[in-house]
């Protein structure tokens, strides 16, 4: 077993391809993984690299690969079908599991093994990518600028780039299933898109509307804050669209609907291309209040998602295998601090009040 080296499952997903590519950057060497034999061996002929062909519900296979290794990232979404069994897996072989995952419901059932995980030595990490890492560290910095804080907003948007297939198909198999917020504590859903306002993020003024984003379930996490909401970058001639959405969530929940959807992405490019990365920025805004009504707001500008989820999920794997880690369930900003977005190439951030 190679100090540097870990699995990537999901390596022939268009992140999964760029962890690969980026990995020898970070000094590491990923053994490629996916249950793809063709694509996979291709990945491993062009890059270079070790693989391993296994489906995720072989728990044997999937035990045999972590044998081999300390740690896992698991690139391979949806997440709702394949973190769990990842993450027992990692239980049995005491690896630290980390994945890109940015669904609410994901990040909450991994939170119910932490103790198990306590107990193995290891580290469960969802959310090393853009979703989270930059509003996980935009939230703590704002917890700590105001620690009587009862309520956070936070907001991002892109300029430029593209949307890969495995995040349109993410999203289109998340039709008709509403809208997020943390309130009092508690995860409350509500239709999407049930508030929508100006955010100025430094560069540019941008209209937002509220998502259910993994930060309400991993910002409460990271700073107990009981009232969050998340909000991304929208036009507000969809906005508007989007409050007749109630009246059509039964039609958009049909299996028939998500399949042709799914069929159109695929006719897509798998994902922006590395010029339109290079040309795109990504945008993180916060803003904390209390109960006298005094707020703080930070941002925060960088490469686009796919770029820094790159970047932040090889950082996270690099200190991992180095021995820095701390056990049970983590957010990015719970064991590696506020400051961790900051070690991502290209990344400013600022308190503007």
């Amino acid at each position: 077993m190679r100090s540097s080296s870990f699995l990537l499952y999901g390596a022939n997903g268009y992140t999964g391809e760029l962890i690969a590519r980026y990995a020898n950057q970070y000094h590491l060497q990923p053994i490629l993984a996916g249950r793809r034999k063709e694509v996979i061996e291709q990945l491993s002929n062009r890059l270079h690299l070790p693989y391993r062909v296994f489906d995720i519900n072989d728990k044997v296979a999937v035990q045999a690969a972590l044998k081999e290794v300390k740690a896992v990232i698991n690139a391979a979404g949806p997440f709702h079908l394949t973190a769990r069994q990842m993450v027992e897996a990692c239980l049995q072989t005491g690896v630290h599991y980390l994945d890109i995952n940015g669904d609410i419901a994901v990040f909450e059932m991994i939170k119910q093994y932490d103790a198990a995980a306590k107990k193995a030595g290891i580290m469960l990490l969802p959310g090393a990518g853009f979703d989270v890492v930059p509003t996980d560290c935009i939230a703590l910095q704002l917890k700590k600028l105001l620690p009587d804080a009862t309520s956070l907003q936070l907001a991002f948007a892109s300029l430029g780039g593209a949307l890969s297939h495995g995040t349109a198909t993410t999203m289109a198999n998340k039709l008709g299933e509403g809208g997020a917020i943390r309130k009092d504590g508690k995860i409350i859903h509500e239709s999407l898109g049930q508030k929508g306002m100006w955010v100025d993020f430094g560069i540019k003024k941008l209209f937002v509307m509220n998502i259910p984003w993994g930060d309400v379930s991993t910002a409460y996490f990271t700073t107990g804050i009981p009232n969050i909401e998340s909000y991304t970058r929208i036009s507000k001639k969809v906005y508007y669209l989007l409050k007749l959405q109630p009246l059509f969530n039964w039609l958009l929940r049909k299996s028939f609907v998500r399949n042709r959807i799914k069929k159109k992405i695929d006719r897509r490019p798998t994902g922006p291309s590395d010029e339109q990365r290079s040309n795109a920025i990504g945008l993180v805004w916060g803003r904390v209040r209390n109960a006298a009504g005094k707020t703080v707001v930070a941002r925060l500008s960088g490469p686009e998602g796919y770029t820094l989820t790159t970047h932040s999920a090889l950082i996270i794997m690099q200190k991992t295998l180095h021995g820095n880690f701390s056990t049970g369930y983590q957010t990015p900003a719970s064991a590696y601090g506020q400051n961790l977005v900051m070690e991502i190439p290209g990344v400013q951030r600022e308190a503007v009040s």
